[in-house]
């Protein structure tokens, strides 16, 4: 095995040039895949940041509800039928919808309400830097994230504005809530979020339910549809962030694009790969048929072409991968960050292997129709 080993090193050093760009190839084939699939992962989880940090078991939603944004609306007085059901701790209303933000210069932007009792829980805003949360009780009081200070006219905390002719006041400033629809994230008061948003008292967006710690989730789920009838659904938090998510990656436009751009970014790399080390090994076929002449088995030369396939696959994913990370870092505070799983990196290096080795196999099929006697030849 070290006679493989060291054979396959000093065939790969011994043209560094071709070595380097058979590097770059991988590399570049790599980074490919990982960008596209960062991407739709990215997607998938700005879609329902606010499902995640939802203080919530359970959420009671319109019959039909697609995601969280959806703008349908239930009758508030489901929240007593809800809360009477067995094994439910509290029942917190939530009040969701678009309104208009005007800046101090008379421009108007488009803002997304969310509303829920600060007292309560429920969905309030997370990464707090400045600001105290529960200053939102308060009349008038908002939080904004400050990656959107520009666009709504904001340099500090303290800053007014007006939301549907409403003055309102920055009481806490966030970092990192961003939306993947671009339009910025308002947190208010549930008491204030109906006047922002023009929604009647006796409605509200949707229910957050926690339930009791020795409750059977089950069983409480069963009870509650039995509560509320038909006209509403009741799903637990799994069910309505698979929910959001397959309406925004399968069912939009959007979602169809990057999840088509990850799976061609698949395609490509791996034909780039495959190309590159055929290439590589191609252009050592004398080599490997004065080894043949030479009298070395099969499986040695076969071992030389894998451990070759192999070194490629590892020192071409390390580098793939330290770019990568500089990619996320670089996106982290985008609009669509890249977002990079550890399962994720499991599988693109699987992929890389597989790849590589397949590669391999190609090219043994070439060596193997190779005339020893060719060697002589020359």
């Amino acid at each position: 095995m070290s006679l493989v080993m060291t054979l396959a090193t000093r065939n790969l050093l011994h043209d560094r040039l071709r070595l380097v760009a058979t590097l770059i190839g991988i590399v570049f084939s790599v980074v490919l895949v990982m960008i596209q699939m960062g991407l739709f992962l990215g997607f998938g989880h700005m879609v329902s940041t606010m499902i995640d940090h939802a203080n919530a078991d359970l959420w009671v939603l319109p019959k039909g509800a697609k995601c969280f944004e959806d703008p349908s609306q239930l009758d508030v007085k489901l929240r007593e039928k809800v809360a009477a059901a067995d094994g439910v701790a509290s029942v917190v209303p939530l009040v969701i919808g678009f309104s208009d933000w005007r800046l101090d210069s008379g421009e108007v932007t488009p803002v997304f309400i969310v509303g829920s009792d600060v007292k309560a829980g429920g969905l309030q805003p997370w990464n707090v830097v400045e600001g105290d949360v529960r200053s939102l009780s308060q009349w008038g009081a908002v939080a904004v994230d400050r990656t959107y200070f520009d666009r709504l006219g904001i340099k500090k905390l303290g800053d007014a504005a007006e939301i549907h002719g409403h003055k309102v006041k920055v009481v806490a400033v966030t970092d990192g809530i961003r939306s993947f629809t671009t339009t910025p994230y308002v947190f208010v008061d549930q008491k204030d979020s109906r006047f922002y948003t023009g929604m009647f008292p006796s409605k509200a967006s949707d229910l957050l339910v926690r339930l009791k710690p020795d409750a059977d989730r089950t069983k409480a789920v069963q009870a509650i549809r039995d509560r509320v009838g038909n006209d509403v659904e009741v799903l637990t938090t799994a069910e309505f962030r698979k929910r959001s998510r397959s309406f925004w990656l399968f069912g939009t436009g959007a979602g169809a694009a990057l999840f088509a751009g990850a799976i061609l970014g698949v395609i490509v790399g791996t034909v780039i790969v495959a190309q590159t080390l055929y290439s590589s090994t191609k252009d050592h076929l004398s080599e490997f048929a004065t080894l043949r002449a030479m009298g070395s088995s099969n499986n040695y030369i076969y071992g030389v072409i894998i451990y070759q396939a192999l070194f490629n696959a590892v020192v071409g994913f390390i580098m793939a991968g330290a770019i990568g990370y500089v990619v996320v870092r670089m996106t982290e505070r985008s609009a669509l960050p890249i977002v990079i799983t550890p399962w994720l990196m499991a599988a693109l290096f699987v992929l890389t292997v597989v790849m590589c080795v397949a590669s391999g196999f190609v090219a043994i099929i070439r060596v193997v129709r190779i005339d020893p006697a060719s060697v002589f030849m020359r």
